[in-house]
């Protein structure tokens, strides 16, 4: 039986572009801070007409494999979370199936999960779930998180993103799984959904879909401080987890939850929250859950949970914030911001992640943190996604230049018969990047400064 399962290293990435938040309020005519301040958003990363999720993917895995010397036959099982549809039919994992393909290995189970933004936590779990069980074959997982996030023109478009995330999955790992405290809410809402399969831009209640959000999280919560506590017999609080991670469509509603969860303690046992906070929530223990979710008054008490929040929340919001929403990415470059700041730090921590997708489903999950052995240890996990220095090349585009690549884009989605400029030069070395889709809609990559040879299916990758 494989012993402390978890991930043993990750990569990350993103596109090189982006456009500032606050030019974007300019740009919109938005009220000064509606974005920065109102949204909790600094930038936001988006894709170009030579980028897409799956050519994100490639460079993701390929970078994973090659940083951590892994040998392509060891990957077992490969499983990739997303909610932008490419494809009806053919999943994206088989787009990656010819990095493996050409080592010989066609022997790797696993498919998409797609549900909204939780869709790379499905993956993850069924990886973890793979390798704890019987099934296992030995060899390793990987999990892939690939979305871009865009919207149509108005107050939803600045919370978008991209971003592809990649997680190897074994036994003895420096980040394991505690996985009998997990806790899930599933039910049926239309908060978010996307039924128009000529458009990429989702149909958004953006007030539904906050109350659901904040709805699922005090479910699960609740369905995991019970495990906790029948595990372990003693009660569940804040106190218990030294950090906590949230999907992040924008920074003000991780704000908002981490204080609902305050809020929950302060409910369950007033004597678990200090007596600053304990007096600032004292009148609202009545109010009832649906009045709470849309009480103002509550909100405000928000305050109450600030200095917790800078503790255990503010070092998990940095990809987040510069990055955006990256749907099924969000809350692991939430994660990988974590690892980024304090990955000298982290030695048996225990961090409790929240993932949420519309429609609706939710997990809480918790995680114990190890330093690890080479090259599965923390800090070499931190140095090989290279966060800040992933940050500090990117190019800032204006809002102009922004809209009208969301014009094309638009007008490309699933469009067929096309070649794209080819244009590389923003890319790093190693970056994959889209080059047509020809007249039977079959789509062609290459690598940025790597020889390339045409694969069976439509792709194109590095030829060795």
């Amino acid at each position: 039986m494989a012993k402390n399962v978890g991930i043993l290293g990750m990569e990350i990435y993103f596109p090189p572009t982006f456009v500032q938040q606050e030019a974007l309020e300019t740009y919109d005519g938005a009220s000064k801070g509606k974005y920065t301040i109102g949204l909790g958003q600094d930038c936001m990363a988006f894709c170009t007409e030579v980028e897409d999720v799956i050519s994100m993917s490639l460079t993701a895995v390929t970078s994973l494999l090659e940083k951590y010397k892994i040998d392509p036959k060891q990957i077992g099982r490969l499983e990739v979370g997303s909610e932008t549809v490419i494809d009806k039919s053919k999943s994206i994992k088989t787009f990656l199936m010819p990095i493996f393909e050409k080592c010989g290995n066609t022997d790797i189970e696993g498919v998409d999960s797609t549900n909204a933004c939780y869709g790379g936590t499905a993956a993850l779990l069924n990886c973890v779930n793979w390798v704890e069980s019987s099934s296992w074959d030995g060899r390793y997982g990987l999990v892939v998180c690939t979305d871009s996030a865009v919207y149509a023109e108005g107050p939803a478009r600045p919370t978008g993103g991209a971003a592809a995330i990649a997680m190897l999955i074994g036994p003895d790992a420096p980040i394991s799984f505690e996985s009998k405290f997990r806790g899930s809410h599933m039910s049926h809402s239309y908060d978010f959904y996307k039924p128009n399969l000529t458009s990429e831009y989702p149909v958004v209640d953006g007030k539904l879909s906050q109350t659901c959000y904040l709805m699922a999280l005090d479910s699960c919560y609740k369905s995991f401080c019970h495990k906790y506590e029948r595990l372990e017999g003693k009660q569940f609080s804040l106190s218990d987890a030294d950090y906590f991670i949230f999907h992040s469509p924008y920074n003000k509603l991780v704000q908002k939850s981490f204080a609902r969860l305050l809020f929950n303690d302060f409910l369950r046992n007033a004597s678990s929250v200090d007596g600053i906070a304990t007096e600032k929530l004292a009148p609202f223990s009545t109010l009832t859950g649906d009045e709470s979710f849309q009480s103002k008054e509550l909100e405000a008490s928000q305050q109450a949970s600030k200095p917790l929040y800078d503790a255990k929340v503010q070092p998990t919001t940095l990809i987040p914030k510069q990055v955006g929403n990256t749907y099924t990415a969000s809350l692991y470059a939430a994660f990988a911001s974590l690892i980024h700041n304090k990955h000298s730090e982290l030695a048996d921590k225990r961090v409790v992640l929240f993932s949420y997708g519309s429609g609706l489903t939710a997990t809480m999950f918790s995680l114990r943190l190890h330093e690890g052995r080479h090259p599965f240890s923390l800090s070499n996990i931190s140095t090989v996604m290279n966060v800040a220095g992933k940050l500090n090349s990117r190019h800032e585009f204006t809002p102009e230049k922004f809209v009208e690549t969301l014009k094309l884009m638009e007008n490309r989605y699933g469009a067929k018969d096309f070649v794209t400029s080819k244009d590389c030069s923003l890319l790093s070395p190693g970056t994959y990047y889209l080059t047509e889709v020809d007249s039977m809609y079959r789509r062609f990559y290459a690598k940025k400064d790597g020889a390339c040879t045409t694969c069976e299916n439509g792709s194109v990758t590095n030829g060795h």
